[in-house]
């Protein structure tokens, strides 16, 4: 008999538990093949320096950046000796300005190869890298994973932080902090004690960025995304126009203007004497992007009012973070500090339990530390604690029971308000579907977890093999990729690679029996 339905998927996925993937079929050949294809490394640096989000420099030398304390002479040496005589006419290397807020859009430099997520993201990025890298381990490419947890340990020591990407212009902002689990996925493949040694400053470094002035909230003792940098984001300026060439900025004024706003004061963002956007609100904005979902109504109109939170998933991934600094410490014989970074994790499970927990709704909100409430915005951030842990089994069991606010036929939509942003419904996303059904599984909903997998795998083929490629988000609802329409705010396009597609993709089809798979992989097959 045929299995090929989506409801019959569904009912074989309560089969046994399961076993290896089965031999690799088209899509996951061509996941393979695009890791090569979104790498980067010094022999391709004239690709890698191109940034589609900009138009090329008049002199047509795109501007690769070095930190001040490297050796810019070594490393001129050795992208001489790496490139093609072509290819290194076709950058330009400068030391970073003193104020680096002054540079240029440019690449920054990065000595390892790296994986870009695809289409106009031609760089490194601080969360898409965690998923990547998880895709790497999958297939096998354990040195290039590697190299991108090496590359996040110079930027650290060369640039100070984490970066959004490895742009100038994202050096005033990081990204949500992934950098011990990266750490210890390397570690479990290579077992290099000494490796994890020297990355101990570099753990402590980001630490501290997430838990000091301006991102830790005094009176919660919780931390908040928060731009260092002033004014309008560049890429938002030449990267983000409508066809009528109007800026997302443009048409944030004239939602202002035209719309009543009661999620909290406009006046603090938006002038309506003189139909400006003010400086807070650009604060905002940056902070926003620095969250990583950029933009939505998470935090009110396109988010800008995050700075004024306390996000559930920020403070999640800080408690990991603090977790498994405690296991880094335990592997390198150090349990007095592990027992400092184990009270850490205990101390913030507790504050985010008691201050982000709504009994009401029986999900987690962000939490708002000027007013002292939550915001009640159903977003899939709710699952966030269940995938690391910190959700009580009665907790648990009522985020599981609150499935249909999200669940649709492609999986998980991010939110359950339709905003016309790309963070919200009816739009659903690779890290998200696997955070979502991680937790779950973590607290024994097999079923369920089970279930979102095969609907999001589904869909991610159906467009697949409609189209030939994999994309960045995907609409959920209608399962779809054609999202340009539904996308009022921020850049419209959906790009294609995608590098965190890819290895979700292949992370979730992992987790599923056999059967399952072979099902998915091969809808003519008969399962008997």
């Amino acid at each position: 008999m045929a299995v090929c339905s989506l409801a019959s998927l569904v009912a074989v996925a309560a089969w046994p538990q399961p076993r290896p993937r089965p031999e690799s079929r088209s899509i996951l050949d061509y996941i393979r093949e695009t890791w090569s294809v979104l790498t980067r490394s010094n022999r391709d640096l004239a690709t890698a320096g191109r940034d589609p989000k900009f138009p090329p420099p008049g002199e047509g030398r795109w501007p690769v950046f070095v930190s001040r304390t490297a050796d810019l002479k070594q490393i001129e040496a050795t992208l001489r000796r790496e490139m093609q005589p072509v290819d290194y006419g076709r950058i330009e290397l400068r030391p970073l300005p003193p104020d680096p807020a002054a540079a240029p859009p440019g690449l920054l430099y990065l000595p390892r190869p790296y994986i870009v997520p695809g289409g106009r993201f031609n760089e490194m990025y601080g969360w898409d890298s965690f998923f990547i890298q998880m895709g790497l381990l999958r297939d096998g490419q354990i040195a290039l994973a590697k190299d991108m947890a090496d590359n996040f340990l110079y930027e650290i020591r060369q640039y100070g932080k984490i970066l959004n990407a490895n742009r100038t212009y994202y050096l005033t902002r990081s990204q949500p902090p992934f950098l011990t689990q990266m750490l210890l996925a390397v570690y479990g493949h290579t077992h290099d004690r000494e490796w994890l040694a020297g990355a101990v400053p570099a753990v402590e470094a980001t630490y501290r960025y997430w838990t000091g002035d301006p991102h830790l909230t005094a009176k919660t003792q919780l931390s908040r995304y928060f731009d260092r940098g002033e004014g309008p984001a560049p890429e938002v300026l030449a990267g983000e126009r409508d066809a009528q060439g109007e800026t997302h900025y443009d048409l944030v004024r004239q939602y202002f203007r035209s719309h009543r706003i009661s999620s909290y004061d406009v006046s603090q963002y938006y002038n309506r004497d003189t139909n400006q956007l003010t400086a807070l609100f650009y604060k905002g904005d940056r902070s926003m992007r620095e969250s990583g979902f950029d933009p939505s109504n998470r935090f009110g109109p396109f988010s800008i009012d995050v700075i004024h939170y306390n996000p559930v998933c920020l403070n999640t991934l800080l408690f990991l973070m603090e977790s498994q600094a405690a296991e880094l410490m335990e592997i390198l014989a150090r349990p007095a500090d592990a027992q400092t970074w184990r009270k850490r994790a205990e101390d913030r499970k507790a504050r985010i339990n008691r201050l982000m927990w709504d009994g009401r709704d029986g999900l987690y909100y962000d939490y708002n530390f000027i007013g002292g409430h939550v915001r009640r915005y159903p977003f899939l951030t709710t699952f966030y604690p269940l995938w690391a842990g910190i959700a009580t089994p009665a907790q648990a069991a009522r985020i599981a029971r609150s499935l249909p606010r999200f669940e649709s036929p492609g999986g998980l939509r991010t939110s359950t308000y339709e905003s016309g942003n790309q963070w919200d419904s009816p739009f659903g996303w690779a890290p998200l579907e696997w955070i979502a059904v991680h937790g779950l599984r973590r607290y024994g909903y097999k079923a369920e977890a089970q279930r979102i997998s095969v609907e999001f795998l589904s869909l991610v083929l159906d467009q697949y093999r409609r189209h030939g490629i994999i994309a960045e988000k995907y609409d959920v609802v209608h399962r779809d990729t054609a999202i340009g329409n539904e996308i009022r705010y921020g850049y419209r396009s959906n790009e294609v690679g995608f590098g965190w597609t890819n290895a979700v993709f292949t992370a979730l089809l992992d987790d599923l029996p056999p059967a399952v798979q072979s099902v998915l992989l091969n809808p003519n097959s008969s399962t008997h």
